[in-house]
C-alpha cells in the first residue's frame, strides 16, 4: 500500500503547524533555539507557524493523505541572489523578540545555502511522532526527488540531527561542505543531492 500525497492548502495550515511542532520539539537544534523547555513549549509553535506561513506564500507544502506528516519546499531559481537581509530580524521579532537565536539560525544557515544552481530546497520535513519510522518522510521525499530527477534539478537541505542525516545519505543526498556548528550547540549537516540519470 503506497502513501497518498497531496498538495496543503490554507485550510491546511493549523494541521501542518500541529505536526511542525510535534515533530521538532526535541529537535536539538530547536532545544538550542529555545534552550528553556517551558519557553520552548510556548515559543516553537509560533516559529514553525511563521516557517509555514513563509512556505505557504512562496513555495509547496506536501501532505500525505491521512495527514500524519507533511514536507515543506521551495523551488530556488539559479540566479537567488537577493537574500532578504532583514528576513532573520523581522522573524525574530514576529516570534521572540528577546531570543537573538531566532535570528541567528536564520542568518546562519542563509549564510551556507549554495547559489547558482537551481534546486529544490526542502526547509522541513515532518511526521507525528507516534508515525516516525514508517517511510512517511521517504515517501514525502521521494515524491519531489523523482521529479527532479526527471527534470534534471539538484536538491539541498540542512539536516538537524543524525539520524534524518542517514535517511538523506541513503535517498542520495551528501555532505556539501562543512557541517555548521551553532556556537554553543549542535551541529547540523548542509545536504545536496544531484539529479539521478
Amino acid at each position: 500500500m503506497g502513501v497518498r500525497i497531496r498538495t496543503a492548502g490554507a485550510g491546511d495550515r493549523e494541521l501542518v503547524v500541529r505536526l511542525l511542532d510535534a515533530a521538532f520539539q526535541d529537535d536539538p537544534v530547536s532545544g538550542w533555539v529555545f534552550p528553556g523547555e517551558g519557553h520552548r513549549r510556548v515559543a516553537h509553535p509560533r516559529l514553525m507557524a511563521a516557517f509555514a506561513d513563509i512556505v505557504f506564500s512562496v513555495g509547496r507544502i506536501d501532505v500525505t493523505e491521512d495527514g500524519a506528516a507533511c514536507a515543506l519546499w521551495m523551488s530556488l531559481p539559479a540566479d537567488e541572489q537577493d537574500h532578504d537581509d532583514e528576513g532573520p530580524a523581522r522573524l525574530r521579532e514576529a516570534v521572540d523578540p528577546e531570543n537573538e537565536r531566532v535570528e541567528l539560525i536564520g542568518r546562519l544557515t542563509a549564510g551556507i545555502h549554495p547559489s547558482g544552481r537551481a534546486h529544490e530546497y526542502l526547509w522541513m520535513i515532518a511526521a507525528a511522532p507516534e508515525r516516525q519510522g514508517e517511510g512517511l518522510g521517504t515517501a514525502l521525499l521521494n515524491s519531489v526527488l523523482e521529479r527532479c530527477d526527471r527534470d534534471g534539478l539538484p536538491a539541498y537541505l540542512e539536516a538537524s540531527n543524525d539520524r534524518s542525516r542517514k535517511l538523506y545519505e541513503r535517498l542520495g543526498f551528501e555532505l556539501q561542505g562543512r557541517p555548521l556548528d551553532l556556537p554553543d550547540g549542535p551541529r547540523m549537516w548542509p545536504m545536496w543531492r544531484e539529479p539521478r540519470a
